[in-house]
């Protein structure tokens, strides 16, 4: 009966001592976690070279170092920041405004673009081109508040659910793309969204999702009016076109409403290479990257031919500059914060 106790007594100290290797263990792999501010990213050149530039502008000793004013670096959002198929993520909302809309429009079931879209024929939708896309954002984006516009797009966003994924569209972010927004943020960055999207689409749920915040979106938009009703005052959505912020219209967009020229750039499309090409052409260090969708399992590959998302002129520009190409399968340990 007094064998037990006295192994027990002998059996302490060892116990003591593997505990305390198991919680060195585990503090020094926390530590390592914590070292690596891009979990996500796989170590290789591309995730070398924008870890390195943004230590050699945040290091005052650095003789490349960049003042906190002057670290701007610009996001496009769609297939930059979250997916854009199989078509732009604000293009779906707006097929499914139609479809809510159709009832108080019965013309639409016989005029296009509408008609396409109730049936659903793309083939059609397509051929109206960018002047049927026009129409179907009129019709869907105008003629409310900036208010009610918002409460819309936030009630989408909730309740609508990806074709392929099954998840709201908000979950569709590439988590390696956030770590670099932290990142960035944390070594003295002010990050702006610059897309093509809708200004008044994304405002409402970026800061949420990217720590963004809305006044630092930069975007497409339409026209708005001030008015008074019954004594409240408000901003109409007119239907029509204020400011297209994509290809050269990008350049313009960081002029009129940032002010200084970026230090960095990340974009995935042509529509981003003037964004780029403005960026590269600053003085002192820049970095000027493109994230190229290579893969068809996690997501989808795609590049020169694809009608949603085009990368052509711009990775044969990137390649000729030394820009940063991210290969997606390549550089990225998983994609979408829900992957593994």
């Amino acid at each position: 009966m007094r064998i037990i106790p006295s192994i027990s007594l002998r059996l302490r100290p060892l116990v003591f001592f593997l505990s305390l290797i198991l919680l060195m263990n585990g503090a020094a792999l926390a530590e390592r976690k914590a070292a690596d501010p891009l979990p996500s990213w796989n170590s290789g050149q591309t995730k070398q070279a924008i870890l390195a530039f943004i230590k050699k502008v945040a290091d005052r000793k650095s003789s490349d170092y960049v003042p906190p004013a002057k670290r701007i670096a610009v996001f496009d959002n769609d297939g930059t920041l979250w997916a854009e198929q199989p078509l732009y993520f604000q293009g779906l909302f707006a097929l499914d405004r139609v479809k809510v809309l159709a009832p108080q429009h019965p013309e639409w079931k016989e005029r296009q673009p509408f008609k396409a879209v109730l049936e659903n024929d793309l083939t059609a939708l397509a051929a109206g081109g960018d002047k049927g896309l026009v129409e179907l954002v009129m019709a869907t984006h105008a003629g409310m508040t900036t208010t009610e516009f918002e409460a819309i797009v936030k009630d989408w966003l909730a309740t609508a659910r990806h074709p392929r994924f099954r998840r709201p569209y908000t979950e569709l972010v590439y988590q390696p793309m956030r770590e670099l927004l932290a990142h960035l943020r944390a070594n003295g960055f002010k990050t702006y969204i610059v897309s093509g999207g809708g200004v008044d689409f994304m405002r409402p749920w970026v800061e949420k999702v990217y720590g963004i915040p809305p006044e630092l979106v930069v975007g497409s938009s339409i026209k708005t009016k001030f008015e008074l009703r019954d004594g409240k005052p408000v901003l109409e959505r007119l239907p029509e076109v204020d400011f297209i912020d994509d290809r050269a219209g990008k350049p313009v967009g960081i002029h009129k409403f940032i002010g200084r020229r970026p230090i960095a750039a990340f974009g995935n499309s042509d529509g981003d290479l003037q964004m780029l090409q403005w960026t590269a052409d600053g003085d002192g260090p820049r970095l000027m990257a493109l994230v190229h969708h290579t893969d068809a399992e996690r997501e989808w590959a795609y590049d020169r031919e694809s009608s949603v998302g085009r990368l052509d002129q711009a990775l044969d520009e990137a390649k000729s500059r030394g820009w940063v190409v991210v290969d997606m399968k390549r550089d990225w340990k998983r994609v979408f914060p829900f992957s593994e």
